[in-house]
């Protein structure tokens, strides 16, 4: 299932590369144009890519340190941070156990979750699984946890932009985000000498479940979108820039106007490569309502309302965690 030259795009087209820094700190009119840039971006390809922006190189170079480390510890230890109870959604999930919707084959992955440390008068806490964190590696959680932050903040800045162009209240996406369920994943791939690489890939065509994915220095290549006309294109991004998608959430809530555009992460062409990627996937708090925005809705609304909570645990069933 490696990609061949013929499914690639004979376009030679590019996911657009856009400054989260014109929008932070430029004048109006860069505000404006990078609003435009990025409503837009996100209606033709679905992926985005911030070529700079607010998160700290520092903390993603620490946070894939630890990654590394982690993922070359033996086996039986890492299953120590398995819950099979809370699905995967905390803590370790083993190789080959997730598989995208609707194809039975499973990814080459193995994958290891950070959630958001809730305070003690949330109402989303004992709601969302606590945080698991290995013993065996010093600094592991205070790493991920300011990541973790850096992301989140990052997200707020992102979506108020995007509302901008939806026409929502300046706040929207800042409160529906509040207490989110937003998930920090470390992914390995490991090498796929010896795997059946005829029926599994790294990562099987699927659309995200969230409202968007910031995915920060993937490690090597393999990513690909499906464009417009049906054939696939490499998303390539540089050290320190954070690829955008939007999910399913935002597909949902924008009728489709911003549709979760299908994507993969194809094998390599070398069987001794392995690969790391760290994407950060913002989720709303569960009890918001995944309603069409009144900009989106066009000739009528193709959903129902369902709220963010009732909508993962789906999907998590769809895809084989649950």
């Amino acid at each position: 299932m490696n990609s061949t030259p013929t499914e690639q795009n004979s376009n030679q087209r590019q996911v657009p590369e856009l400054s989260l820094l014109s929008y932070v700190n430029g004048t109006t009119g860069d505000q404006v144009k990078f609003v435009d840039d990025l409503y837009l971006g996100l209606k033709e390809y679905g992926f985005i890519i911030l070529k700079d922006h607010t998160v700290d190189q520092v903390k993603v170079d620490r946070a894939y340190d630890y990654v590394h480390e982690f993922f070359q510890l033996p086996e039986e230890t890492k299953m120590k941070y398995y819950d099979e109870k809370i699905a995967g959604q905390r803590g370790y999930t083993p190789f080959k156990r997730e598989h995208a919707k609707d194809n039975p084959n499973p990814d080459l992955k193995e994958f290891w979750h950070v959630g958001r440390e809730l305070a003690e008068g949330s109402q989303y806490k004992g709601v969302y699984p606590e945080n698991i964190w290995p013993t065996e590696i010093n600094e592991f959680k205070q790493s991920f946890q300011e990541l973790y932050n850096s992301m989140d903040a990052t997200a707020v800045v992102l979506l108020e932009a995007l509302g901008k162009a939806l026409d929502v209240p300046a706040d929207y996406f800042k409160n529906m985000i509040a207490d989110g369920n937003s998930i920090l994943r470390t992914i390995h791939y490991p090498p796929t000498k010896g795997q059946d690489t005829h029926n599994s890939i790294r990562a099987a065509a699927h659309e995200d479940i969230n409202l968007i994915t910031m995915l920060v220095g993937a490690t090597a290549s393999g990513l690909q979108l499906l464009d417009r006309d049906g054939t696939w294109l490499d998303v390539n991004s540089k050290p320190g820039q954070i690829v955008v998608d939007t999910g399913d959430m935002m597909s949902r809530i924008t009728n489709d106007v911003l549709p979760a555009t299908t994507h993969r992460v194809i094998n390599p062409e070398t069987d001794s490569e392995a690969r790391y990627s760290m994407p950060y996937f913002v989720h709303p708090h569960s009890q918001a309502m995944l309603s069409c925005l009144k900009s989106c809705e066009g000739t009528g609304r193709k959903y129902e309302d369902i709220t963010a909570g009732d909508f993962l645990i789906q999907r998590l069933k769809e895809i084989g965690l649950l």
